[in-house]
């Protein structure tokens, strides 16, 4: 067996390790990040109310445990949420841009997924581009439909599924200027698997979205549920977050996509880590595994005392999923303040 099959867990499909893209095009990912993420910031302040800031913490906190959840794709293959389109939709895409900005943040700093100079570019194919391309594919097909519901959900499948399209396109490209994949492997074989993972996608955010209409339509609507207090709602929200990881156990133990892609031109001679087609450089290559952060808090989403099990997992998953809350939160409530501020001077 190749020793990539043996290596330890590769990030999900857009989590990409350090080594993947060249340096000067992760710097360049880092400046991009932060112009949007500073944009998101000024064009979200007039949005923020007592009711959007821990709604937003809810958000980021579900799609980090739902991207938790992979699931079975035909040839041994696995996909997970990403999330983008859904959080656009619920929050709009500047909303969304800081929410998946945190749940990103979160996974490579405390779970060392994905890599620290990459970490702009990943915020860019996970957070960015699936915030936009989902939010206005979901635009214009709804108002194809007149806006009605199954014209809603009907935006959603194909806001979700081409935003995973046009993402794993990005990520293809950048894989090519970087020098580790030939454009001639790394488009059709990005785009050909998560055209696949794209249905779970737009199945999974049509689902959430059909949840949230029949429980709490208010959400979608903006106009606030009588009768219902704010405490009960957020409280309702975060555990049933934390109940999503109760059920990561059970995610589909095949490679996903980016991983899928890396066994499938393995070359089992020379090179021991980096496959065919992947030319990864060896400093991205941390006590001889490759794509492995120099350093561990969380890894692969374990507590490292609790080792390898299904309780860890649960329990790594539930800190995760109050962190990236918290982060959220604070991060809508920083914006929130700086408005006051602005307008107090």
């Amino acid at each position: 067996m190749s020793p990539i099959l043996s290596a330890p867990p590769a990030p999900p499909p857009m989590h990409a390790p350090d080594g993947f893209f060249s340096v000067w095009l992760s710097i360049a990912g880092w400046i991009i990040t932060l112009v949007m993420v500073g944009l998101a910031i000024r064009n979200t302040r007039s949005q923020l109310g007592e009711r959007q800031i821990p709604l937003m913490g809810i958000v980021g906190a579900a799609i980090f445990a739902g991207q938790m959840l992979n699931f079975t794709i035909p040839g041994g293959t696995s996909g997970h949420l990403l999330g983008g389109t859904l959080a656009a939709i619920i929050l709009g895409p500047w909303a969304s841009v800081l929410v998946m900005t945190a749940v990103v943040v979160v996974q490579g700093l405390l779970f060392q997924d994905g890599g620290l100079l990459v970490m702009g570019i990943n915020i860019i194919n996970m957070g960015i581009i699936t915030s936009f391309v989902g939010y206005f594919t979901y635009r214009h097909v709804k108002k194809l439909f007149k806006d009605s519901r199954g014209g809603m959900l009907a935006g959603a499948f194909a806001g979700a599924w081409l935003s995973l399209i046009v993402t794993s396109a990005f990520a293809a490209v950048e894989l090519a200027v970087s020098g580790t994949s030939p454009m001639g492997i790394a488009l059709p074989a990005m785009v050909g698997v998560h055209s696949l993972i794209g249905v779970g996608e737009g199945l999974l955010t049509v689902f959430a979205l059909s949840f949230i209409f029949a429980t709490r339509p208010d959400l979608l609507t903006g106009e606030a549920a009588p009768g219902q207090k704010a405490a009960g709602w957020v409280l309702t929200g975060l555990l049933l977050a934390l109940a999503i990881t109760l059920f990561a156990p059970l995610a589909s133990p095949y490679s996903d996509g980016l991983e899928r892609i890396a066994e499938a031109f393995a070359e089992p001679s020379e090179v021991e880590i980096a496959p065919v087609g992947f030319a990864v450089p060896e400093e991205a290559v941390f006590n001889g595994k490759f794509g492995e952060s120099p350093y561990e808090i969380l890894p692969d989403y374990t507590v490292p005392f609790l080792g390898e099990s299904g309780a860890s997992t649960i329990v790594a998953g539930m800190i995760g999923v109050l962190i990236v809350f918290g982060t959220a939160v604070g991060l809508a409530t920083l914006t929130r303040v700086r408005k006051k501020e602005e307008l107090s001077t």
